[in-house]
């Protein structure tokens, strides 16, 4: 039988922060003996016995039915991306993570028309194509400027969480440096969920917890979070303080590809270090030709 280690693992991480208040449950006397809910509370709520819901925390029941996972989420109250993501841990059928395995491989290909995009782009907002690693695939000259030039670095290098994670000047340019951190670390254990036998991804990860001092307990925290929208706030070596909104656009015709775009809120000073740090730091139109035919040929 196929044992689903990271399937009880993140059920064991969820039952141990939902205190029984959270659940509707009577919090009894006494001390409990552990911090949560107890497997049979779990197991009462999602409505299966506590024999069935002991061998998911094993990682011994190979073969779950989706109306067992959604019911065991709806008991530990996760919210929609932990769900999906218990479902994707759950399946564990070879088949299925052969052809993940396979499709991560493959090498990213990002359209002319893409790209195009990009430019056009290039004097308003900065703009990322990434994929579920975080490789960074293509940039604008905007989104260099603001973060680090990835056109620059060798391929294996071209990565956005290894630029936070291991780059001495993220540290410096992330004025909330750890907490953007941890949403890289929670989208990367989302991303493993869903590509568990991805080699690079493992590799990555790998590497993270033998450089960065802080991963191995950000990673056994089982937090799962998309890289989807919110606001950042820079510290710039050429603009200085600016707080810009990023917002995470899939592809759909690219599998496997998102745009990363930022932006300011128009008539804040963080539009007008934008707009100077674009005006700063414009390429010539010779080399607004270049790099974009080079890229092209990736």
């Amino acid at each position: 039988m196929e044992h689903n280690a990271e399937l009880g693992k993140f059920l064991r991480s969820r039952r141990s922060q939902l205190r029984p208040a959270d659940a509707g449950l009577p919090t009894g006397v006494g001390a409990r003996r552990v911090p949560g809910l107890r497997r049979e509370e779990v197991a009462q709520l999602a409505g299966v016995s506590t024999d069935y819901y002991a061998r998911l925390e094993q990682g011994r029941h190979p073969h779950v039915s989706e109306a067992v996972l959604d019911a065991v989420a709806r008991a530990l109250r996760l919210d929609d991306v932990e769900r999906d993501y218990l479902h994707e841990l759950a399946r564990t059928t070879g088949g299925s993570r052969r052809s993940r395995a396979k499709a991560a491989m493959r090498v990213p290909r990002v359209r002319p028309a893409v790209h195009q995009m990009l430019d056009v782009l290039d004097d308003v907002s900065p703009v990322l194509v990434v994929n579920h690693r975080r490789d960074v695939l293509a940039t604008n000259h905007l989104a260099r400027a603001l973060i680090t030039d990835f056109d620059a670095l060798p391929h294996r290098e071209r990565n956005l969480a290894r630029f936070v994670l291991l780059d001495p000047a993220a540290r410096e340019l992330y004025r909330d440096w750890e907490e953007v951190a941890q949403i890289f670390v929670a989208n990367l254990r989302l991303a493993a969920g869903s590509h568990p036998d991805d080699r690079q991804l493992n590799e990555l990860i790998g590497e993270f917890f033998v450089k960065v001092p802080e991963f191995s307990a950000w990673w056994d925290s089982h937090r799962v979070q998309q890289c989807a929208y919110g606001d950042q706030r820079f510290r710039h070596p050429v603009v200085g303080d600016l707080t810009l909104h990023h917002e995470t656009l899939a592809l759909p015709a690219d599998p496997d590809q998102e745009l990363c775009l930022y932006s300011a809120e128009p008539g804040t000073a963080s539009a007008e270090a934008l707009r100077l740090l674009a005006s700063w730091t414009a390429p010539t139109e010779a080399e607004r030709i270049l790099p974009t035919d080079a890229q092209h040929h990736h």
